[in-house]
């Protein structure tokens, strides 16, 4: 098993360090919602950091999709601040219902998000890449790989009609950078965008209930959003139980594709262990072949995800999945 478990490991290392030199590809980490790891296995969440910091070299942006925390609570904030401290690598976080609340344990009953923001303030330099000066709830972050510009932009759980207009505005005014979206609630179970009749929406928490501004679901999200702007390349989104996967491929007004994939392993996930096992998706984008390649990967047994919702490639041209 330990030489097994070894193979797996070096065949990674291997693929990652292939790929390393190349500057038409881009590596995403994108870590699903480590909110039951904070809750019942802390070690689990120190492993796949220590992984991820390891790391760093090969990596170029880790994504997080919200639900850091189970509670809300300040030790857990603590914790999580801790863990991505070590990374040295630039990230982003898309806060998630059990990340905002009026007190611990509320789960969006308001979009209360003062211990976030403590735990994780935003640099004064960073401070106009936010849609309220300062804070990290809806925020953008520049990068540059090779010759490709990115812009990663992180929308908390059920995005406003404000947030949404903001988040077209910067796409626009950004049509030279490749755009990445992650979001808490988008892409539901059957491989759908979140929409009426769906479980876990966000029109179903307190916040839905907020008669000043909408909250929007995945499907609408998709269609004041996303659909607009053909530099949008990938949306990633969590927070949903059961299969806690799916894979949607769908073309923009202007002829794009947009690849929307939902990721998730926490307990309430089928056949999830120990919050999660430490699996994140491993994306890879080649501007050159408009290419991306996801893989799913445990930190805690070294070793890939063997099923086929989990590890596949999708040709931006033809929009094609291959698995």
């Amino acid at each position: 098993m330990i030489r097994i478990q070894a193979t797996y490991l070096l065949l990674f290392l291997t693929v990652l360090s292939s790929c390393t030199g190349s500057k038409q590809i881009t590596r995403f980490l994108v870590v699903p919602d480590t909110q039951t790891y904070l809750e019942s296995h802390p070690e689990v969440m120190e492993n796949q950091f220590d992984w991820i910091a390891k790391q760093r070299r090969k990596i170029d942006f880790v994504i997080h999709l919200g639900d850091v925390t189970q509670d809300n609570r300040e030790v857990e904030w603590y914790v999580a601040r801790k863990n991505f401290e070590k990374l040295k690598v630039p990230y982003s976080i898309a806060l998630g219902n059990h990340d905002m609340g009026s007190k611990p344990g509320m789960f969006a009953d308001t979009r209360e998000s003062t211990l976030g923001n403590k735990y994780f303030p935003v640099p004064q330099t960073d401070s106009s890449f936010c849609f309220e000066k300062g804070k990290m709830d809806n925020r953008y972050h520049l990068l540059k790989t090779g010759k490709t510009e990115w812009l990663i932009l992180s929308l908390a759980f059920g995005p406003s009609d404000k947030v949404l207009r903001w988040a077209n505005k910067v796409v626009s005014e950004n049509q030279d950078k490749k755009v990445i979206l992650s979001t808490h609630a988008y892409l539901y179970l059957d491989s759908t965008r979140m929409g009426n009749g769906d479980w876990w929406r966000p029109q179903s928490y307190g916040i839905g209930k907020d008669t000043i501004d909408t909250v929007n679901d995945g499907e609408q999200i998709w269609q004041k959003l996303v659909s607009k702007h053909a530099n949008i390349v990938a949306v990633f989104s969590g927070h949903v139980l059961k299969s806690g996967t799916g894979l949607l491929v769908s073309q923009g007004e202007k002829g794009n594709s947009v690849v929307q994939i939902l990721t998730n392993f926490q307990r309430g996930v089928d056949n999830s262990i120990r919050g999660g096992n430490g699996y994140l998706r491993i994306v890879e984008i080649d501007t050159r072949k408009s290419l991306i390649d996801v893989k799913t990967f445990s930190t805690w047994e070294k070793k890939y995800h063997t099923g086929k919702p989990h590890n596949y490639s999708v040709d931006l041209n033809s929009g094609i999945v291959k698995q």
